[in-house]
This record gives C-alpha cells, sequence and structure tokens, in this order.
C-alpha cells in the first residue's frame, strides 16, 4: 500500500528558517532544528490507474532494454512519482511519451532541488509530466551528486523542457548533458555560485528606496 503517513525517509536537518548556512538567519526562528525528510518508497498496489502506469512502464522500460531504470515509487498525497536512474532518463522520457499505453505527451516542468545532507544524491532533478490522452499526472525524478552534477537532457524528446532546465542549471549547477544550449536564464553569465543551493550564502548588495538603504541580509541584525 502507499506509504502510511509518518513513514517518511529523512536526508537531513534543517536549522532556522531557510537553512542558510554560513550567514545570519535574519528571520527570527534562527533556532528552529526541523527534519529534512521526503516519503518513503511504497508497496504495490499503488491503487486506481497508478499501477496501469507502472505496469506499463515496466513492460516498455523492459522492451527498450532497460528494465532496472525505474528504482522506486512513491506514492503520497494522491500523487505519484517515479524515481529513475539518471543515465536512463532520456529513454525513461522517449518511452513515456511514446508508449501507447502511457501517452505522457506533455513536460509542464523541470526543477531541481538541493538536499545537502543526502550523500551521492545531493541534487535532484524533478519533472512533471501530463498525459492529455489519458488524463492523468505523474512524477519523474533522479539525482546526481555534487562532486558529478551531469543529467541528460530531454529537450530532445519534451522541447518545453528548454528553460526549465536553463533554469535548473543556473539556480542549482546541474549540467544537463545534450542540452541545445546551456547558458544561464536569469544570473549574469559570470556570476559566482548557483543561488538556490542551500550551501549558497545568504548576501547581497544594499538596496536604495526614498533615500534610505535596506542592508543585505548578511548584514542586517542578528536573532538568536
Amino acid at each position: 500500500m502507499p506509504a502510511a503517513p509518518g513513514q517518511v525517509h529523512q536526508v537531513g536537518t534543517r536549522h532556522g528558517m531557510f537553512g542558510v548556512r554560513g550567514s545570519g538567519d535574519t528571520s527570527g526562528y534562527g533556532g528552529l532544528v526541523s527534519a529534512v525528510t521526503y516519503p518513503a518508497p511504497s508497496q504495490r498496489p499503488y491503487g486506481g490507474w497508478f499501477d496501469e502506469v507502472a505496469d506499463a512502464l515496466e513492460a516498455a522500460t523492459r522492451a527498450a532494454g532497460v528494465e532496472q531504470a525505474v528504482g522506486s515509487v512513491v506514492v503520497h498525497r494522491g500523487e505519484i512519482t517515479f524515481h529513475v536512474r539518471r543515465e536512463d532518463l532520456l529513454t525513461v522520457a522517449r518511452v513515456l511519451r511514446d508508449d501507447e499505453a502511457l501517452r505522457f505527451e506533455l513536460c509542464s516542468s523541470v526543477s531541481g532541488v538541493h538536499y545537502p545532507d543526502d550523500t551521492g544524491r545531493e541534487l535532484h532533478v524533478v519533472m512533471h509530466l501530463l498525459s492529455m490522452t489519458h488524463n492523468r499526472r505523474i512524477r519523474v525524478e533522479a539525482t546526481a551528486p555534487d562532486a558529478d552534477p551531469h543529467v541528460p537532457s530531454v529537450v530532445s524528446v519534451y522541447p518545453t523542457a528548454d528553460w526549465h532546465e536553463r533554469e535548473a542549471y543556473d539556480m542549482f549547477g546541474i549540467v544537463f548533458d545534450g542540452h541545445p544550449s546551456l547558458t544561464r536564464i536569469l544570473m549574469p553569465d559570470d556570476w559566482p555560485g548557483h543561488p538556490q543551493r542551500k550551501d549558497y550564502p545568504l548576501g547581497g548588495i544594499p538596496v536604495e528606496y526614498k533615500g534610505g538603504t535596506v542592508p543585505p541580509p548578511d548584514q542586517r541584525r542578528s536573532y538568536n
């Protein structure tokens, strides 16, 4: 059955409101300590059409020669997530789009997540897919280590992923191999670091407003 409430996998501990390290927490919640968790893998039956999709995906990946591509399946809050090996991500994406029983024609988003304490899996790539044929939505997730932040690009399968992958590269430093033009999309080309990573310093520049100046976050009064 799907993972019961409270059955989770812990991947670290967050201190303060935002989990920022190396600079003052100006939120007023500097003493807050909470576990960073995500749901544990689920067991069959998943329920509803989830089993149909899982069966079809298992058969299609076997036929494509990547039988072990899907490592685990998580059903949580009425949604299903397939955790896929990064080296098989492009093949799985093509199968999800083209197989008659799946037909996930649209990739609505590609985003990144950074879990600095999830050793060997610090960077997560999350894709949201929609089947307009069957009116179904699923999530596909792949991981990469900090030391080797490479994941195959899915732009050749889902052209809508183009700027999404550029944003994940810009904000998290995830390198999408095979992307047609992997450049920054929000920050200047020479910007150091990737601002949405948890180890990125909470700094900034002074902001002037109506004659007053607001100091950058790391220079404001620290609450403790």
